[in-house]
């Protein structure tokens, strides 16, 4: 059964789903974009039926209720910072923590600043950002590949994302994710100040420090039909994970995996905490 919390922290109250026995052991799984916690539906109720205490929020922009202006209120600095204000509101001294997309990125800089606050770390599709780093150096398809970064940082981004019911919005899942959560995302999205508010985490530039190896045991997921990152930063992750790793390529797989194959996602995730 999926609950629907409310997550006090001083930045304001993070919406969130969860699943699972209150003194269950305690996973955070944080969401990418365009999406929102109802990407991880799947795996918070599996995840709770076998004993977890799962919980997935809505993060900085996309819940309403922490949805600051300005784009410099959305640096990587604030996103690990809500991730251990809502620990620290839940009760939870260590957790296990999931990302994917953006909430992957957001993942691996808390194991980097807060390796000692996670037993365990799970990210799919994003690459370690050092890893990223490198292949944007050194490959030419990565840097085609991530030059919507860039361009999303125009502010006309928000009216060409939602002109003609949201159809760049939409195609963006291409077509691999199941159709209500597709128009429930364009849905809060269309909401006022809610497509700025996520896309101020790709305006609100680079990390200020440089990303270290990661030490916490890790299992990264990548997908073949990634559009968005490709072999080199994947296989390349490897090299910056110190603490137990573990790597799942998967096959004929979109960016979207958490959604497009979810009991595939929620397998794999069981197997690594347990």
């Amino acid at each position: 059964m999926i609950e629907h919390l409310s997550i006090p922290t001083e930045a304001g109250s993070f919406d969130a789903i969860a699943s699972g026995p209150e003194d269950g052991r305690p996973v955070l799984l944080l969401h990418g974009f365009p999406e929102a916690a109802i990407e991880w539906e799947h795996q918070v109720a599996v995840l709770g039926m076998n004993g977890f205490r799962a919980v997935a929020p809505d993060q900085r922009g996309y819940s309403p209720g922490v949805r600051p202006e300005q784009a410099n209120e959305y640096t990587v600095t604030h996103l690990v910072g809500d991730v251990i204000a809502m620990a620290d509101a839940l009760g939870w001294t260590t957790f296990d923590l999931v990302g994917h997309d953006w909430g992957g990125a957001v993942a691996w800089w808390t194991a980097i600043e807060h390796p000692d606050r996670l037993r365990t770390l799970s990210v799919f599709s994003t690459p370690h950002p050092g890893a990223l780093k490198t292949a944007l150096q050194t490959d030419e398809e990565q840097r085609m590949r991530s030059q919507y970064m860039l361009d999303w940082r125009e502010r006309s981004t928000e009216r060409r994302m939602l002109d003609n019911n949201a159809h760049a919005l939409r195609s963006m899942f291409e077509w691999r994710v199941r159709q209500s959560h597709v128009d429930e995302y364009v849905q809060r999205l269309s909401e006022e100040g809610a497509l700025t508010a996520a896309l101020n985490w790709y305006r609100a530039g680079k990390p200020s420090g440089a990303a270290d190896k990661v030490s916490v045991r890790t299992m990264y997921v990548w997908s073949t039909e990634d559009v968005a990152f490709g072999s080199v930063a994947a296989f390349e992750t490897e090299k910056w994970c110190t603490g137990g790793y573990r790597f799942e390529m998967v096959e004929d797989v979109s960016h979207w995996i958490p959604e497009e194959i979810p009991e595939a996602a929620s397998s794999l995730l069981l197997e690594h905490l347990s």
